[in-house]
């Protein structure tokens, strides 16, 4: 197929070529994977530049995605891409592989840098491009502090993601680190933190979370503008309709009574200890089961809380006149008992499902988030969305979202959140639409502002 750059895909190609370390905050639909390939081609064919690149990015993508896309294009027949996946032993033969783009995923990131120093040949990649770029915001994960040690040893870095900062403006730092090794916002974390950020939730040792000092955002975003282009797809794409729908979902008295006393115990047996991340993460995981309607005991086995989430959604399934629905879910119990009372709901395992859904064959397609994110085009199967039980990752909410919320949907699409009064869910809601505006802010003073372009 031959590739015809949209005005805005010549924009972020010129970017990478012209800037040697760039970070590209691309919506999802813009179509990051060949942009970048079509500027990693003229490096490595035209200019001649670089002869070796490393793509990391999640599993997924990295099995799938940079290979596909270079046998769909007819300017990019001529790379050759080795993928380090697999067994130890099938990483170490792709990685001797005489190849232009290595493609590793994420978790193995250590492995490749420990490899690569063991066998005594160094770095030998001179453009690292990092897919999901977002997945190294925390300075203390493994993979950011092995990858820190050898990416400056590249001459070009591209860092791809359309969600920047997930959990707010904090999340920056590690990301724009991997692009300038500190010039711009600092040589360390703590000293980022010190200078724009004020600590807001803490305790008398643990500060949960941070805000914004007075005129830091934009300082922030003036620093990196000159290495980092953003780009909504509403504004280059014809972008379907979308409707938010709340549906409130109320427990009895009893119910509700019966919640409350769990969540005081709760918070009580947490108290008793530090608080942390960990702890914080645990209790709300117990409370969203609670409000989702079953709860792990300590068998393995669930006990119910009530029903009303199961009842919501038969409704919503009554007044969809047979339109397929898809489901995102939380629990496995939440998907062991959708499927109970819903015998004709698929869980969405394999291709064959997704080809299924796209041609109208399911009803009710059940979904994590965390397994429906990257390369999963099912907008043809539908376009009404259930969320079960949220989850707290903006990145995997507007990812999932995007499954159906995408350019070639024809219909309006309708996203259902079924949320249980006086419950954790109203908080985790709230969460998202609150780090939403974030993400939001970040995006528009970044955003390249060249007017709008319509598809032909």
């Amino acid at each position: 197929m031959r590739f015809i750059p949209h005005k805005y895909q010549k924009m972020a190609i010129e970017k990478i070529l012209t800037t040697p370390r760039c970070g590209l905050f691309l919506d999802m639909g813009l179509g990051k994977t060949v942009i970048t390939l079509t500027a990693v081609e003229e490096l490595i064919y035209n200019s001649f530049e670089i002869s070796k690149v490393l793509v990391i990015a999640p599993l997924r993508v990295a099995e799938d995605t940079w290979t596909r896309e270079c046998d769909k294009w007819e300017h990019l027949k001529d790379l050759r891409v080795s993928k380090i996946l697999g067994t130890p032993r099938q990483r170490r033969l792709a990685l001797a592989q005489d190849a232009d783009i290595y493609v590793v995923n994420r978790e193995n990131v250590v492995w490749l840098t420990n490899e690569l120093s063991s066998i005594g040949n160094g770095w030998m990649f001179d453009m690292v491009v990092i897919d999901e770029l977002s997945s190294f915001k925390s300075s203390k994960a493994q993979r950011f502090r092995a990858l820190r040690k050898y990416i400056t040893r590249s001459k070009r870095v591209v860092g791809l993601t359309g969600t920047p900062a997930p959990n707010g403006l904090i999340d920056l730092w590690s990301q724009v680190y991997l692009l300038d090794s500190g010039e711009r916002l600092g040589k360390t974390v703590t000293g980022y933190r010190e200078r724009y950020f004020t600590p807001n939730q803490r305790n008398q040792t643990t500060i949960f979370n941070y805000k914004l000092k007075e005129n830091a955002e934009q300082s922030i975003m003036s620093k990196i503008s000159d290495i980092c282009i953003s780009m909504k797809a509403e504004d280059w794409l014809d972008m379907p309709e979308r409707m938010d729908r709340v549906v409130s979902v109320k427990m009895s008295p009893k119910q509700l009574a019966d919640y409350e006393q769990f969540e005081k115990d709760c918070y009580m047996q947490f108290a008793e200890g530090e608080v942390t991340a960990a702890t914080a993460a645990t209790l709300t995981n117990k409370l969203l089961q609670y409000s989702n309607g079953a709860m792990y005991m300590s068998n393995g086995e669930y006990a119910i809380t009530n029903e009303q989430k199961l009842d919501a959604l038969a409704e919503i399934l009554d007044t969809s006149n047979g339109q397929p629905v898809l489901c995102f879910y939380s629990f496995r119990h939440d998907l062991e008992r959708i499927m109970n009372k819903f015998n004709f709901a698929r869980k969405l395992e394999s291709s064959a499902d997704i080809e299924d859904w796209n041609n109208g064959k399911i009803p009710l397609l059940l979904a994590h988030p965390a397994g429906a994110g990257h390369g999963l085009n099912l907008q043809a199967g539908g376009n009404i969305i259930v969320w079960y039980g949220l989850t707290w990752s903006l990145e995997l909410y507007q990812q999932a979202n995007a499954r159906l919320y995408r350019q070639g949907q024809q219909n309006t699409v309708v996203i259902h959140h079924l949320i249980t009064e006086n419950t954790c869910d109203e908080r985790v809601y709230e969460s998202l639409q609150g780090k939403a505006n974030v993400q939001e802010d970040l995006l528009k003073s970044l955003k390249a502002k060249y007017g709008k372009e319509r598809k032909h």
